[in-house]
């Protein structure tokens, strides 16, 4: 019955006539209010009347009546009792009725004493004013809360259908805080229907806020379907990575929303939670481990040194600036030549540190003459090397100009490198340049062949103090400058679709802080000519990584956000690969760290080729440039591009 009578105050409530209510007249509030007062006045003569004793005489009852509402009227209108709006009402407004109750009452019995007084007569039976007191009282009182409790519970009942119903996942107090907060949040965003522990083995039902707490003894999927649920809230903070990621995994999978939220210490603005409740990052779902790095080792290296960062303003050059400050080295020489982001670096690096010194350098690496400048004045003792151009498309057409940047300014860098005796060089690479299809791939193993010629070559010539030459070779990097991240978040918010250039394409992936610290861990174990590549996990496919970034942004892929797959682009190839066929690796003291052995350029050649492709490209059109590199990189097998004219099979 009661189920039936919720049901039918929803479907009544929920009428947009009804919802659609706005503030009565106040005047109609005030004449309530006198009503009340009557009946209050009726149900006390009522119960006087009841009584079986006899009562000494007093006014005709409507006189006394009409005396009582008119003092009580009064009262209203000297305290603005009917001044609020009822459905807001607040613990003043019952603080002035019972002020004003009470001032009628006081009134009364003080005209009734001295009508007795004067004439020896009564107005009023005393406690008859004091029970119309106390009814009085309590009837507004009531009038307001129920009139309240209608707008605030079953109005609320009509727009739940516009509120995300959600699970909080915990009962701590974390959770309880999280759950208390959207109740009471104003305007509302979720509607909480229940908790769940994983920690709750026994049976028994238990609750708390009046909402049940569910044992996870099945799959959260379950619970979700079975509360008719749309979102899971994670408010428990014990739970592992590992925990974490399958249960976001499998609320996706079965297209509920997932939502995680800062603990109570770490929120913002107390009054709206919902804000602050997050969407997973796609990073969260990389099945990864975590990183152990040996700081020591790092600190030991870099600890009062001068350290250079080349395209220092880019995502991971960045990165890289942010994490070596927390080596205390004793100067950071930010060098990039993209003018806005490098001051805007300098302004967030010069507010997290005091005790070291931060220089930014304007410059372009392809200019000897100007970097040589930079040598000479900062002296570096470490320099990490990520300035590249990276786009696998625009340097397919564009390959003179990855030339310009990819060979002849990580040649320039680690020239003068050695010039300046640099203590260690280390080069940022690309798993694009292990069996190269695009001209991009094939800059970057020019570079890494060259850096790697030179240190044997520095090694076999005996070289006092001279440099050592490192190269790092990783997948791609989720959320940096021109990685697929932030392509498809844009295209979901623009409401797709989501473009892809092949259903079977895999790649590698890592975020941008594991990238830089492994980046630092291998300059600080490297002993000049080893190319260290990471250890990146498993690879992912692109078009399953669109459909978790789809649902985790809350939509359902095909459906909400459609997917296009618009065919390779030129020079991309379906998987990309760490190492060669011919390579080999050996085993570090870090085992998410290996090192790859590849075969070795004599210097002299390289040297020689490399200056014969400067040339090329300095006077020739791209055909002729990239015959050269395929010389140079034998391996280099174009694919979707202009460029396999060249290959010969």
């Amino acid at each position: 019955m009661r189920e039936f009578i919720y049901k039918s105050l929803r479907r009544v409530i929920s009428t947009k006539r009804f919802q659609n209510i706005g503030y009565l007249p106040r005047w109609i509030i005030f004449a309530i209010d006198v009503f009340i007062v009557l009946i209050a006045c009726v149900i006390t003569q009522i119960m006087v009347f009841s009584l079986n004793v006899k009562l000494y005489p007093t006014l005709n009852p409507y006189l006394q009546y009409g005396f009582v509402i008119l003092v009580n009227a009064f009262s209203f209108v000297f305290f603005r009792t009917y001044s609020g709006i009822i459905r807001h009402s607040t613990f003043i407004d019952g603080v002035k009725l019972l002020v004003a109750t009470t001032a009628s009452y006081l009134a009364l019995m003080v005209f009734n004493y001295s009508f007795q007084i004067i004439l020896h007569d009564r107005l009023f039976l005393s406690t008859g004013l004091f029970i119309t007191y106390v009814i009085s009282f309590l009837l507004l009182f009531l009038f307001r809360i129920l009139v309240k409790n209608v707008f605030e519970t079953y109005l609320q009942v009509a727009d739940t259908n516009q509120l995300i119903k959600a699970i909080i996942y915990g009962a701590d107090a974390n959770a309880i805080s999280v759950a208390n907060a959207l109740k009471t949040e104003k305007p509302a965003r979720f509607n909480v229907v229940a908790f769940v522990n994983k920690f709750q083995q026994d049976k028994t039902n238990k609750s708390i806020l009046n909402l049940p707490i569910i044992n996870q003894r099945k799959g959260i999927h379950v619970i979700l379907k079975s509360m008719n649920a749309e979102a899971l809230i994670i408010a428990e903070k014990s739970l592992t990575k590992e925990e974490t990621r399958k249960l976001v995994e499998e609320c996706l999978d079965y297209n509920f929303k997932v939502f995680t939220v800062p603990l109570i210490t770490d929120w913002e603005d107390q009054n709206q939670i919902s804000n602050q409740l997050q969407n997973f990052a796609i990073e969260d779902l990389l099945e990864r481990k975590p990183i152990v790095l040996d700081n020591n080792k790092i600190s030991a290296q870099i600890k009062g040194k001068r350290v250079m960062i080349t395209g220092g303003a880019g995502s991971i050059g960045s990165e890289i600036v942010r994490q070596v400050t927390n080596f205390s080295p004793y100067k950071i020489i930010i060098l990039d030549q993209a003018e806005s982001p490098l001051h805007s670096l300098q302004l967030e690096v010069s507010e997290l540190v005091n005790d070291v010194k931060i220089k930014t350098v304007l410059a372009d690496i392809r200019d000897y003459d100007a970097l040589e400048l930079v040598f000479e004045k900062f002296k570096p003792d470490f320099v990490y090397h990520a300035a590249a151009y990276k786009h696998v498309p625009l340097m397919e057409e564009n390959p003179s100009q990855a030339i310009f940047t990819n060979v002849i300014g990580t040649k320039n860098l680690a020239d003068l490198s050695r010039k300046y005796l640099v203590e260690k060089f280390v080069m940022i690479s690309t798993d694009k340049a292990v069996n190269p299809s695009s001209v991009m791939g094939a800059s970057k193993r020019i570079a890494e062949k060259y850096v790697q010629s030179l240190n044997y070559h520095l090694v076999n010539a005996n070289k006092k103090n001279a440099t050592k030459f490192i190269t790092t070779r990783f997948g791609n990097v989720l959320g940096s400058n021109g990685s697929i991240v932030p392509l498809f978040t844009k295209q979901i918010q623009d409401g797709g679709p989501i473009t892809i250039t092949h259903p079977e394409i895999i790649r590698y992936f890592m975020t941008i802080p594991e990238a830089c610290q492994l980046v630092l861990e291998a300059g600080a174990m490297g002993n000049g000519g080893e190319i260290y590549i990471f250890d990146m996990g498993e690879p992912v496919k692109i078009i399953d990584l669109a459909k978790k970034m789809i649902r985790l942004a809350g939509f359902i892929p095909d459906k909400d956000i459609n997917i296009k797959i618009i065919g390779l682009r030129p020079g991309e190839k379906l998987f990309e690969e760490l190492l060669s066929d011919e390579s080999k690796t050996l085993p570090t003291h870090n085992n998410q760290i290996l090192i790859a052995q590849d075969s070795i350029a004599e210097y002299g050649e390289i040297k020689e080729s490399i200056a014969e492709l400067i040339s090329i490209t300095r006077k020739n059109p791209s055909l002729d440039v990239v015959a050269q590199m395929k010389k140079i990189v034998p391996e280099f097998k174009s694919m979707n591009s202009e460029y396999q004219t060249l290959d010969v099979d």
